[in-house]
């Protein structure tokens, strides 16, 4: 019922081949990546890098003043092991004048600067690059909401975003990320002692049992306290999955036609590809 076991062999193909797939498509042969160190970043990095070549890469270590050295190093490792191209580009310069406009600003509002202050490199990146931006983002992530929209979440395509934090984890093992980063807490290095879920208030092994059957197995909240989960628990999470549901589509457009973009002119249907 709340298996979340995956044949990572087959996800490794399956993601390699839509990475090469949906970039060349485009037009293009090589991908960027923000390279932070952490779980999601490093098993995107290394996905792309069988799919199209380490040549064909370009891995963006963007630091902030307060960033965990860990972060720096742990992001090498991935990219002395992937022999992948990479540029560090601190962003503390971008970032502080704005934060010195509001010295009371919170820890939050901070983050998000930081967040899109990366996404800027990136697609900066991307232009003289000549690649295109693979996102970094997980199912568990992208669920409740836990990204910065228009920062971490934007992207041009996002090869783990239908795997949850438990199974991104089994993925890397099989890949053969290293065993300090797969081991380390899960945190967007945002502020100092920041971790995902510290913030969240619970486990990405609680939550992603609870979102594979609501989301997965199309449960409901009665159901899921019926199958042993916490009443408030579950109610946390569905409001979290409901508020942010803005995050995971465009934004909606007025319809004022009948050929509204995104309604009834979808490009690749109405072009014939």
């Amino acid at each position: 019922m709340r298996d979340l076991a995956i044949n990572t062999d087959l996800v490794v193909t399956i993601l390699t081949g839509f990475i090469k797939t949906e970039i060349t498509r485009a037009g293009f042969t090589r991908a960027v990546v923000n390279l932070s160190g952490g779980l999601d970043s490093t098993v995107a990095c290394m996905l792309a890098a069988e799919a199209l070549g380490p040549d064909n890469i370009l891995a963006l270590r963007l630091p902030y003043r307060t960033s965990s050295a860990d972060s720096l190093e742990h992001a090498q490792m991935v990219i002395d092991q992937t022999r992948i191209r990479s540029l560090t580009i601190a962003i503390t310069e971008m970032v502080d004048p704005l934060i010195a406009r509001e010295p009371e600003m919170s820890s939050i509002r901070k983050g998000n600067l930081m967040a899109r202050g990366r996404m800027i490199v990136a697609y900066d990146q991307s232009e003289a690059f000549g690649g295109l931006v693979v996102g970094t983002s997980n199912k568990t992530e992208i669920l409740l909401g836990y990204s910065t929209l228009y920062g971490d979440s934007a992207c041009a395509l996002n090869p783990i975003g239908d795997l949850y934090k438990t199974q991104v984890r089994q993925l890397a093992r099989a890949i053969g990320v290293p065993e300090a980063i797969i081991a380390k807490p899960p945190s967007a290095d945002l502020w100092a002692g920041q971790s995902d879920e510290g913030e969240l208030g619970f486990t990405y092994d609680e939550v992603d049992k609870l979102l594979f059957l609501l989301v997965d197995q199309r449960y409901s909240p009665l159901e899921c306290v019926e199958a042993g989960f916490a009443a408030d628990f579950v109610d946390r999470v569905v409001a979290r999955v409901r508020r942010n549901h803005f995050k995971r589509v465009l934004p909606p457009i007025a319809k004022l036609s009948n050929r509204t973009v995104g309604y009834d002119f979808l490009y690749l249907r109405d072009w014939g590809t």
